[in-house]
């Protein structure tokens, strides 16, 4: 059960939108929210994109637990609201993701406010940034509607 996720920035044949699998990413940055499985926090991971990267800049969590877990060096803040923000000493760049899609995680691309889903499908899905016409996504259901993922800077 991975998740693979490659950037192919393609000509598209046109005007398009950089989305993520139909998901349209807004201001070159999407996140990927989950419920953590030990603490049950939701939380999320923050990326942008350069080129054919995706670069992970920070993890947003209610559990500050949840950025002990990572164990990376970084700059804690404690937001408003109670939100807890690692933001990463050193981004880390990827060319691909794995990731598992499970019902329990509720892996769920976010950006500009819409989210996409990836479970509870099962199995190995590919995660893709291209340029295209079309969009898909909706508004974001819980846990994923609160403002700090809607928001994640």
């Amino acid at each position: 059960m991975t998740l693979a996720a490659v950037a192919a920035l393609g000509a598209g044949g046109g005007a398009g939108h950089l989305t993520v699998n139909g998901l349209p990413v807004v201001r070159g940055r999407f996140a990927i929210g989950y419920v953590h499985s030990i603490y049950r926090a939701p939380s999320a991971e923050v990326f942008t994109v350069e080129g054919r990267r995706f670069t992970m800049r920070a993890v947003l969590s209610r559990n500050e637990g949840v950025l002990d877990y990572y164990a990376v060096p970084g700059e804690r803040v404690r937001l408003p609201g109670g939100l807890w923000k690692l933001v990463l000493a050193e981004p880390a760049a990827y060319e691909s993701l794995s990731l598992l899609t499970t019902s329990i995680g509720r892996r769920t691309v976010i950006s500009g406010g819409r989210c996409l889903p990836l479970f509870p499908a099962g199995g190995e899905v590919r995660l893709t940034l291209r340029l295209t016409l079309g969009a898909r996504g909706g508004p974001c259901a819980p846990p994923y509607n609160q403002s700090f993922f809607l928001n994640a800077e």
